[in-house]
Order: structure tokens, then sequence, then C-alpha cells
């Protein structure tokens, strides 16, 4: 069977796994988001914290809630880094020094994962299990409450509260997020990923030498960092390290874990508002996004002719011969599609132009299908955007599912939308513009702007892969990074949650013959052009300086 045929199929059973989900995985999004009764664990924990289940929150305190929950985990878990070596499982392993105990804590507490470091080598078990993992679960979880939270801005009449956040963070992390976790983890131990809890060892090789073999945790911080789009790596090969994801089956399953909650939870949001086609208008704008990023990429990297492809006599520098093209350019489009981060292939030796639409996705917002719960609620921003704009050429106060956009909501909305470019952009042009800076690149000219601009995009996005090229863990770029991370994430949702107030207080107004439909093709082509020339219109003169100028040289 040749390589395009393999391609083929292994995509187009990707995209059956993905349709099978949608209902069943949207169904339980949508009880744990709408159901009344809690499970007796989830009860004990309400007790233990002391929160009331049936008393919801204002959009003010459900964001102080989630501000004040970050906060605390940024600071146990820098606690647990800078203190590594006086801990158990520790493996003999060094604390973090302080800028990368900064940036490590932020990164993982922001759902980024961001790593300047390699994990296996770094990071105990302990750190690995008690630290990392449990903010892959409630990272993921917090990105799904405020979607949650927005939603119910929609779905709502003349109300002043959109959920407890507490709830949504329990409900979310013990029905959707654990079970999941559980399933992906056998199914990785059956593929052959390794788990336990060994200490590096040495064995002699054939040649008279010795080698170290790691251990570790792995199979289960695999399991949760693709299905919570947190992606760091247990090993600093990511999901190219066979102890990680061994085989091709592995390969597939890891997709399928990044891409299935974001394409499944606009069934909830349709089911929430009452309207399933408004899901599936959402869920087709993503679909379309992601799948033209896959066909961007994996045509650059098949026929490619630059200069990685020249160098190494076909487009496979920095691939692994177990994947192949096909399966990296499809792996690239849902890593960066999504905000996970994970890679199995090295996107610093992509074609140009297969490189530049990995970093093109994440420009997007990551909207296609986007992070889990951010890329719901950073598309219905979108949503909202577009149908302002529509409003605006007819002639007509602007309407989304009953409910008008006025000066406030709009105002909330470009600062959502404008959180990501500045953190980028700015973020970018200090770094590149210091010796520090331009000492962490390892290219020069085209190149090494992209290295620069990709590392950014990945910190502004909350994703977390880069170009290898870049040198991260120095202090300017471990705060510079940092800061980046955190305005992406909380300026945001800050946002999104004061737009779920807003909207969850209107009355809802009847749809009428001048109201725009907001589920059918025509739709969802306005919501993919709007997303397309947000983008363009913002960097544009950044690309065509990276990744545009190298592919035209």
């Amino acid at each position: 069977m040749g390589a395009t045929t393999t391609g083929l199929l292994q995509a187009g059973l990707l995209i059956g796994l993905l349709a099978a989900c949608h209902v069943p995985l949207g169904r339980l999004l949508h009880s744990t988001a709408t159901g009344e009764r809690d499970l007796r664990a989830e009860r004990a924990i309400y007790r233990a914290i002391g929160v009331d289940p049936r008393r919801e929150q204002s959009w003010r305190h459900y964001l102080l809630a989630v501000l004040a929950f970050s906060l605390a985990g940024v600071l146990v878990l820098y606690a647990l880094l800078r203190l590594q070596q006086f801990l158990p499982l520790g493996l003999g392993r060094a604390g973090f020094d302080p800028t990368g105990a900064f940036n490590t804590a932020i990164s993982f507490v922001t759902n980024t994962n961001w790593q300047w470091y390699s994990g296996d080598s770094a990071a105990g078990h302990l750190v690995q299990m008690a630290g990392l993992a449990v903010q892959n679960f409630v990272s993921a979880a917090t990105g799904i409450a405020v979607a949650f939270a927005l939603v119910r801005g929609f779905a709502r009449t003349r109300a002043d509260e959109i959920g407890n956040f507490w709830v949504d963070l329990t409900r979310i992390t013990l029905r959707v997020l654990l079970p999941l976790a559980v399933l992906v983890t056998l199914l990785f131990v059956a593929g052959g990923a390794i788990q336990n809890l060994a200490a590096p060892h040495l064995v002699d090789a054939l040649g008279g030498d010795t080698q170290t073999i790691p251990g570790g945790p792995v199979a289960s911080q695999e399991a949760i960092k693709q299905l919570g789009t947190n992606g760091g790596g247990f090993f600093n090969a990511n999901a190219s390290h066979p102890f990680e994801n061994p085989n091709p089956a592995t390969n597939l399953l890891s997709m399928w874990a990044m891409l299935v909650i974001p394409f499944s939870l606009p069934y909830a949001f349709g089911r929430m508002v009452g309207d399933r086609r408004q899901g599936l208008a959402i869920v087709g704008v993503q679909a379309t996004l992601w799948l033209t990023s896959v066909v961007v990429i994996t045509a650059s990297e098949v026929t490619g002719r630059d200069a990685a492809p020249a160098t190494a006599g076909a487009a496979m520098e920095g691939k692994e011969q177990r994947f192949g093209e096909w399966a990296s350019a499809l792996y690239a489009a849902s890593t960066t599609g999504t905000s996970t981060g994970a890679v199995n292939s090295m996107h610093d030796s992509f074609t140009a132009a297969g490189g530049g639409m990995a970093m093109l996705n994440m420009m997007l917002g990551e909207v296609s299908p986007g992070g889990v719960g951010t890329g719901l609620y950073g598309i219905l921003m979108l949503a909202v955007l577009t149908v302002f704009i529509g409003g605006l050429m007819v002639g007509r106060t602007p309407e989304y599912l009953g409910k008008k956009i006025g000066q406030r909501e709009i105002t909330l909305v470009a600062l959502a939308i404008l959180a990501m470019p500045f953190a980028l952009l700015v973020g970018a042009s200090i770094a590149i513009s210091t010796s520090s800076g331009l000492g962490s690149l390892t290219n020069s000219g085209s190149h090494g702007l992209s290295e620069m601009l990709y590392g950014f995009a990945s910190a502004a996005n909350n994703n977390g892969s880069a170009f290898a090229g870049l040198s991260a863990g120095t202090p300017l770029l471990n705060i510079a990074l940092g800061l980046a991370m955190l305005i992406g994430r909380f300026l945001p949702i800050a946002c999104t949650l004061g737009l779920a107030g807003a909207l969850a207080r209107q009355q809802k107004i009847p749809v009428s013959a001048g109201t725009l439909p907001t589920h059918g093709p025509l739709f969802v082509g306005m919501v993919t052009a709007i997303v397309l020339i947000v983008a363009g219109l913002t960097f544009f003169p950044a690309l065509s300086l990276g990744p545009i100028a190298e592919a035209l040289s």
C-alpha cells in the first residue's frame, strides 16, 4: 500500500472516529453543564472546600474564582519545581531556577505546557504527577468551564448568574476528563507506552557502551496531555519518542484524543441554546479550517522542494520514519489547530509553507477547532463579531441567538480578540530587538524571524509547540513568554465572562424577517471569512517577513 493511500485512509479513519463520538460525547458534556444531580464524590468535594453547589455566581465572582484557583495553582507548582531535590521520587534532580520555574508554572496552569527544558532529565516523577499532570486536568477543566459559562449567557434571560465555577470544575474533571483519561491510558499501555515509577537505569549496549533507559508514568500523562489539549511531553522528543508514542496506532489515538472534545463541545452548545443547528454551524467552521490546514500542510510536505527537502533529499528531515510525511502533517495540523502543542515531528524542519501554515493555525486564535473550551468560546467571540459586521452592512441592530450585540458586547469581543496579537507581536518585537533574544536563535534571516514568531504565537495562544531552533531557556524568554501566556489566557477569559454576564441579563429578541440566520452554510462561510480576515489583517506583515519570504526565496 502506497504512502498516499495509507495517509488518506488514516485521515479518513480519524474523521470517522471523531464523527462517531460527536453526539455521545456532546451529550455527556451537555449533561455535565446542565445536570442538577451531583455524584457522591462531587458532594464530598463540595463539603471539603465549603461550596454550596446550588448557589450560582455572577460573572465577576466566577472570574474571581477562576483567577484565585489559577493563582493557587501557579504558587503550588512553582514551589514543587523549586523544591524538587527535597521531594520523594525526585530522582536526584535539582530544583528549577527561579525564571525557569516561573515560566513552567505559568505554562502548565495556562494550559500551554511550553517546555524550555528536557522533561526526561529535568523533572522527577512526583513533579510530573502531582504538579504537571494535575494541571493538565484542571487547566483543561477551567477552559471548558468558561465555555459553559458563556453558553449559559446566551441561553439565559434576565439572569445575573452564569453558573458556579467550583461545580463546573469538579464535574468536568470527574465526569469527562478522568474517565476518558483512564480509557486512553489503558489504550496507550496496550499500544506499548510505558507506565511505571522506575528510575532511569543503565544497560550495556551492543557496541560495549552503556545507555540510559528512562522510566516513569508516561502513558497516564500522555493521555491527559492530549485529551486536555496540553501537549507537554514526558520526554524531550515528545510524541516522536517511542516510549510516548510507540506506533501508528498510538499516533492515531493521540490525534483523536486532542480533537475529540473540541469537536464535540459544539453539540453541547447547540443543545444548551435550544437549537442543534447552531452547534452544527460552529463545528462546520472549525472543520473547514482544520481540513484546509491538513490539506495545505500535507501538500507542502509531500511535494515541497525548498531548503529542508533539498538538504535531506526528501521532506523527511525532522520526521519519524515510523510515521512518515502524511502522519506528521496530519499531526502538525491537529496539534496547532488545537492548543495542544504535542509534536511527533520537528516543525522547524517543515517546508516554509508547511511550517507557516502550522504557525497560521495558532494565529487564527486556535479555533480550528481550538483547545478544550477555549476553542468554543473563541469561535463564539468571532461569531459575535460576524453578526456585528453583518448588522452594520444591512443597517440593522446586530443580534446573535436572540441577544443584541451593542457597544459593551462588541468592546469585550474586540479586547478578547486583540489580546493574543498584542502578546504575540509586542513580545516577539521586544525579544528579537535584544542581544539575548537574537542569541537564542539558531538561524538568521527570515527563518530566524519565523522561529521567534512561532515561539510567541505558541505562548500567546497557549499552544506549547515550538520551532526547535529557538533556545528558549534564557531568563529573558522565560519571563517574556510567561507574560505572553498570562495575557493570552486570562484577558480573553475575563472578556468572555464579562460578555456572558452582559448576555445573561438581556431579554431574548424574537426572530423576525430581518434576523440574520446563524445556522446555515452562508453563516458558516461568513464566520470562516472573518476568522481569515482578522488573522490576515493582523499578521500578514509579520508573516511576509518570515515564512512567506522564506517560501518565495
